[in-house]
């Protein structure tokens, strides 16, 4: 006798009763599913009350790496900072800009990070696929002058969630 795949016979539904035997309910569990708090984007004052000096180079010699710890840190903190130790407390996209205009709003945002205490930044640069030539000229440059600046500790790539090798977390100093 022929039947579909989802169909049950007689026979198999009173082996299963059989096999199963009494079942009863598990009681309501008085459990609350976890949930990350929501990410309040920080409102930014625009406009710009001191001159930020540009001391960024864009010249990138060799090959960067992956990741970068300042002199005299710990791995550990490194290894923190991609765990997720530090909640990301503001993010930056630079998509579209000029290696000019990034940099300047790059600073501007470092600066404004530093006035408002923030301890873990987001900066997003892309990974370059719509680029002339596939180069992904504001990623090498975002990291050197990530590297360069005096308010970054650490960054490193961002969780994929967040942006993975186009996107960069970094550990800024605090006070």
């Amino acid at each position: 006798m022929k039947t579909p795949q989802n169909e049950l016979l007689p026979d198999d539904a009173a082996l299963f009763r059989a096999a199963v035997g009494d079942v009863k309910p598990l009681p309501d569990q008085n459990r609350i599913v976890p949930q990350r708090p929501p990410r309040r984007p920080l409102l930014r004052d625009t406009t710009i009350h001191e001159a930020i000096p540009d001391t960024l180079s864009d010249f990138v010699s060799g090959e960067l790496p992956n990741e970068y710890l300042g002199n005299g840190l710990s791995r550990m903190m490194l290894r923190k900072l991609r765990r997720g130790h530090w909640p990301i407390q503001d993010s930056l996209d630079l998509h579209g800009l000029d290696s000019d205009a990034a940099r300047r709003l790059l600073q501007e945002f470092l600066h404004a990070a530093k006035q408002n205490g923030l301890r873990c930044v987001l900066v997003i640069h892309g990974k370059g696929m719509n680029s002339p030539d596939g180069e992904a000229v504001l990623k090498r440059r975002t990291r050197h002058w990530l590297m360069q600046h005096p308010q970054v500790l650490a960054w490193c790539d961002a969780p994929l969630r967040d942006g993975g090798g186009g996107a960069v977390l970094a550990l800024l100093k605090t006070a």
